[in-house]
C-alpha cells in the first residue's frame, strides 16, 4: 500500500447525517472536500476557469503514461453514456465495420448505439458469466477482413466482469485493427499504461474511479485520430474533433461547463494523487471488495463470477432461492441501515449488486456486510444460497 494511501483512507469520514453510503458503480459517495468545492460559482469564460480545465486535461493525461506526448483529453457534457456515443459516433468513420466485445448491459448498449447512430457493427456475446478472450477476437478478425475497430468495456458493471483487455490489444493490433475502450467504471483504479496496452482511444466519466460528481466525461484519444475525426460526427453536441479543436484554440468549452463539477474533480483528482494514483486507488478498491465478498459469502450469498474475473469495481450476487427473500424489501433494510445497494441488470437470473468504490474503505465494507445480515434477518430469511439452478447455469457456462 502506498505511504500515502493509509493516510488518506484513514481518514475516510462517513457521509453527512441522514446520508446514505452509495454502494453503486456511480454516482458514489464523495468526499467532503468535493462538495465543498462546489460552493462557489465560476465565470465559464473566465481565465481561471479555462485554467482548471487545462488542468484538468494534463492531469488525466498523466494517468496514461504518455510520455510520447501523442494522447490527448477532451471533456465533454453529459452522462458516461454521452461520452461513450460522442467516441463512437466521432471516431468511427461512417463507412467502418465495428466488432463489439459484449457481455453484459454496456455492451448492448454500444451495440444500440453504433445502430442509432448508422455504423455498421457485428457482435462477440458472451453473455453474462464470462469475458471475451483474445483468441476469439483474433478468429473473428481473421473471419471478417472489412471489420475495422473493436470495442470493449473494460468494467462490465451489469455483472462485475474486468475483462481482459490486454490480450484483447494484441489480438487487435496483431490483425491490423484499431480498439477503443469503454472505460467508464475501471479509468483511474485499473491501470491503462499507453506503453504497455495499445489502444485508440478510452472514455471514462467524473463520477467513477477518480470520485467526482456526475456532469461530463472524458476521451483520451490518439491525436491523429482526433484529427481524422473531423467530419465524422452525427451530432453537433458529440463532435469530439470540434470541441477539441475549439478547446485547443481557445481553451474553452463550446457551450455551457459543468462548471461546478469540473471545480469539484480538480479536488477529486488532488485526492487521487494523495492516495497514491491508479495504485493506491485500485489497492483500497481491491481491498474493499474483498473484505465485502468474504464476508457475504460467510452469510450464504453466491457471486455471480468465479474469482478470477471478479473486478474490484461491483460484484454481482445472485438472489437468495429463500420465498421470505424479495429484493424491494432487501433493499428498504438496507437503505434505513445507511446503504444504498444496486438492482441487478441480467436477463436470465434474479441478482443484485454492491459497488467497492467510493469513500469507503475496508471497514465501511464490513458494515455492509453487517447490515446485510440484519436485513436478513428481518426478513425472516434463513438461508442467502441462490436456487440450484443458478449455480448449475453458471458452473455450465463457466467450464
Amino acid at each position: 500500500m502506498p505511504a500515502d494511501q493509509s493516510a488518506h483512507t484513514s481518514n475516510i469520514r462517513p457521509p453527512a447525517m441522514g446520508e446514505p453510503y452509495l454502494l453503486t458503480p456511480g454516482p458514489l459517495t464523495t468526499a467532503y472536500s468535493v462538495k465543498e468545492k462546489m460552493l462557489r460559482d465560476w465565470g465559464s469564460w473566465d481565465g481561471d476557469f479555462r485554467a482548471m480545465t487545462a488542468q484538468l486535461r494534463q492531469e488525466l493525461l498523466a494517468l496514461i503514461g504518455d510520455d510520447k506526448q501523442a494522447f490527448d483529453c477532451v471533456p465533454i457534457q453529459g452522462s458516461g453514456s454521452f461520452v461513450v456515443e460522442a467516441m463512437l459516433g466521432s471516431l468511427l468513420p461512417r463507412d467502418s465495420r465495428t466488432l463489439v466485445l459484449v457481455n453484459g448491459a454496456y455492451g448492448q448498449r454500444i451495440v444500440k448505439t453504433l445502430a442509432y447512430i448508422g455504423r455498421e457493427a457485428v457482435v462477440i456475446d458472451k453473455g453474462d458469466y464470462l469475458p471475451p478472450r483474445g483468441a476469439e477476437v483474433a478468429a473473428a478478425l481473421k473471419q471478417d477482413a472489412a471489420i475495422t475497430h473493436v470495442v470493449v468495456v473494460h468494467c462490465e458493471t451489469s455483472s462485475g466482469i474486468l475483462n481482459p483487455v490486454a490480450e484483447i490489444s494484441e489480438a487487435v493490433y496483431a490483425a491490423g485493427r484499431k480498439l477503443l475502450i469503454d472505460s467508464m467504471s475501471a479509468f483511474g483504479a485499473i491501470p491503462l499504461d499507453v506503453s504497455e496496452i495499445r489502444y485508440e482511444a478510452l472514455v471514462s466519466s467524473a463520477n467513477k474511479c477518480i470520485e467526482g460528481v456526475p456532469g461530463f466525461g472524458f476521451v483520451i484519444a490518439r491525436k491523429s485520430e482526433l484529427e481524422a475525426a473531423r467530419g465524422n460526427a452525427h451530432s453537433l453536441s458529440l463532435d469530439i474533433h470540434d470541441q477539441w479543436a475549439h478547446m485547443e484554440k481557445t481553451g474553452q468549452w463550446r457551450f455551457t461547463p459543468p462548471t461546478h463539477v469540473v471545480a469539484a474533480f480538480i479536488e477529486a483528482l488532488r485526492l487521487h494523487r494523495l492516495e497514491g494514483g491508479v495504485e493506491g486507488r485500485g489497492a483500497r478498491y481491491k481491498a474493499n471488495c474483498e473484505t465485502m465478498v468474504e464476508g457475504m459469502r460467510a452469510l450464504g450469498f453466491e457471486t455471480l463470477l468465479r474469482d478470477r474475473w471478479l473486478s474490484p469495481i461491483i460484484v454481482t450476487f445472485f438472489c437468495p432461492q429463500d420465498p421470505k427473500f424479495e429484493f424491494g424489501k432487501f433493499y428498504d433494510l438496507m437503505k434505513q441501515k445507511g446503504f444504498i445497494i444496486y438492482p441487478g441488470k441480467l436477463t436470465v437470473v434474479d441478482s443484485f449488486r454492491v459497488g467497492c468504490i467510493g469513500q469507503m474503505d475496508p471497514a465501511v465494507m464490513r458494515q455492509v456486510v453487517e447490515a446485510a445480515g440484519q436485513s436478513l434477518r428481518e426478513m425472516g430469511v434463513e438461508s442467502a444460497a441462490p436456487p440450484q439452478a443458478a449455480l448449475a447455469e453458471r458452473e455450465k457456462l463457466a467450464a
